[in-house]
């Protein structure tokens, strides 16, 4: 599973509009009584379940790398807290990357870094890592065959502090930078690596980190390298980070203890919020209609943008709808009938953006073409009804059918109904209203879309990557972006989504053109080719564009602050401070 993949799932089930089983976690404190102290509420329902700075299938929880990260830092951290995504030198391990003429080498330089126990950090606890991953690759959340390792050949070590990592060609030195070696934490092997092969270390951490209850006393996972340890750390969700007093990093904690406070519901958080227990939430975008009422409170209320795009697959491979869905000409009917505009002023309360292609619109970057900036297919059900109508379909029964065969095209039999089923996350009112708008002007076009619900981990199981022959493949359309369908790392290549058999490929998408465009952003030190794959799916539509929602609407109490909402959906402790 890549870990792309990983931000879907976060992304996905960690929306602040997903109301859940009612009730409170009941671990709320009251309002911090000192600057010493906050207290933070994690995403409804989405609780810290791992420690481990490695993620594994089991554990594909956003906040559980956010922990890590203040306990464990990064080789190459890159995050958006500056407000643009870069490469923070100050939580990061390394101090510089130099890359070789040829793009098939880098040479690492680490910082003059030590452990909390005062041991140096060297280049044999980036070895560490390597050698770990190397052999229980395919065990890590964040594999993708032909990606890092596989990608790496060997690994040398200069001194203490210099490394040499080699690739079996050259790469595109800022995706090699921001998405594979970011993927590196140098780990303790001096505490860590208790004898035994490689597979046989991993199994002892990985069982280690299975008990929870044991994170606050086990030695194991007192040995580390960022600004903060754990005090306590709940099975129900509740974390308590302390300041590491050892910390010789550039990120010095601004408050000493971060209470991360888990909930069941987001009503639950929201009644937190409204009561002052929180320093930092969320609310609902439906609720900004009520912003005076936590503003009143001492809050100010923040959407919390997201490096993401969101959209719903189309499945090419569906039996009944595959041959209409590979049609272009119908893919731009459909993209057609959707009022981005109104989803995002209405729906969203002004909370989301129009997205018209595969690159993040949230945010400026040198990424996206002026195709999909420019929106090749503006919202017009006139149009939509004409390509259909031209290509052979006529309205019967306010549907539009299949009357010339030959101008559908191959495999549209006479009489097939334009007639399509999405399988959509359920528990999100915002997410509810926006698929019945959809459904209202997909009508206007004489396309009926008909809408089934289920909790977002059922639709990811229930609509995956098939053949026609399957009995799973029935599935048409997914939904599960109600907080973003899918988040970046800080290249936003596109391998494993509109790759042909791409990991999270779900609708089986291919196109060998694409495919090349693909290949090309990975490898060319160019951002033209990043730009070419841009406009080319925001032409050939692969799935069904839809606005881009912030992650969150974060509710912020006055006073603190030093810090920007990191576009790539994590938290940073260390960088909040009270300004007043």
């Amino acid at each position: 599973m890549s870990p792309a993949r990983t931000r879907l799932v976060a992304g996905a089930v960690v929306s602040a509009s997903t109301l859940l089983l009612a009730g409170c976690s009941g671990s709320s404190d009251s309002s911090s009584a000192s600057r010493d102290s906050i207290n933070y509420a994690l995403p409804a329902n989405f609780t810290p379940n791992w420690i481990l700075p490695i993620g594994t299938a089991a554990h594909l929880n956003t906040n559980n790398r956010s922990i890590a990260d203040s306990l464990w830092e990064r080789l190459v951290a890159y995050d958006g807290s500056t407000g643009k995504i870069a490469w923070n030198k100050k939580a990061s391990i390394a101090t510089d990357a130099d890359f070789a003429a040829d793009g098939k080498s880098v040479t690492m330089t680490l910082g003059d870094r030590h452990w909390s126990d005062g041991q140096p950090i060297t280049s044999r606890d980036v070895q560490f890592w390597f050698d770990l991953i190397k052999a229980n690759k395919t065990e890590w959340a964040g594999y993708t065959p032909g990606q890092a390792p596989d990608i790496w050949t060997s690994f040398k070590t200069v001194d203490d502090r210099h490394f040499t990592i080699t690739f079996d060609k050259a790469y595109n030195s800022e995706w090699m930078l921001a998405n594979q070696l970011s993927e590196i934490t140098p780990l303790p092997q001096h505490v860590w690596d208790k004898g035994g092969d490689a597979k046989q270390v991993w199994k002892n951490l990985n069982d280690a980190a299975k008990n929870i209850s044991g994170y606050a006393s086990d030695p194991l996972w007192k040995t580390i390298s960022g600004p903060y340890s754990v005090k306590s750390f709940s099975t129900s969700g509740k974390v308590v980070l302390t300041e590491n007093k050892k910390y010789d990093g550039g990120e010095k904690p601004g408050i000493s203890t971060v209470n991360l406070l888990p909930f069941t519901t987001a009503d639950a958080e929201k009644n937190a919020v409204r009561s002052g227990s929180v320093d930092y939430g969320y609310i609902e975008a439906t609720d900004l209609d009520q912003e005076e009422s936590f503003t009143a409170q001492g809050y100010e209320v923040k959407p919390w943008s997201g490096w993401a795009i969101t959209y719903m697959p189309y499945n090419f491979n569906n039996p009944a709808m595959g041959a209409v869905f590979n049609q272009l000409y119908a893919r731009q009917a459909v993209q057609h009938s959707i009022d981005q505009a109104s989803l995002a002023k209405v729906v969203f309360n002004g909370t989301a953006v129009a997205g018209y292609g595969p690159i993040p619109q949230g945010q400026t970057s040198d990424f996206i073409s002026s195709e999909q900036k420019t929106n090749p297919y503006p919202f017009s059900t006139d149009t939509a009804r004409t390509l259909l109508t031209d290509h052979g379909w006529t309205e019967q029964d306010s549907v539009m059918t299949c009357t010339e065969p030959a101008k559908c095209g191959e495999g549209i039999a006479e009489g097939t109904k334009f007639e399509m089923q999405v399988l959509s996350q359920s528990g999100s009112t915002v997410t509810d209203n926006m698929m019945s708008a959809i459904q209202s002007s997909l009508a206007k076009t004489g396309i009926k879309f008909s809408i089934k619900t289920a909790p977002v981990n059922s639709v990811l199981s229930q609509t995956p990557q098939c053949t026609s022959d399957q009995p799973i493949c029935d599935w048409q359309l997914s939904f599960f972006g109600t907080a973003g369908s899918w988040y970046f790392s800080a290249f936003p290549t596109g391998d494993s989504l509109f790759q042909s058999k791409g990991g999270s490929n779900f609708g089986n998408y291919s196109n060998p053109e694409v495919d090349k465009l693909i290949s090309a952003s990975t490898t060319s030190n160019s951002n033209q080719p990043i730009q070419d794959y841009s406009a080319a799916l925001a032409q050939d539509l692969p799935v069904i564009w839809l606005p881009e929602p912030v992650y969150q609407v974060s509710v912020i109490r006055n006073g603190l602050g030093g810090f920007s909402q990191d576009s790539l959906a994590n938290f940073h402790p260390a960088q909040w401070k009270w300004t007043s």
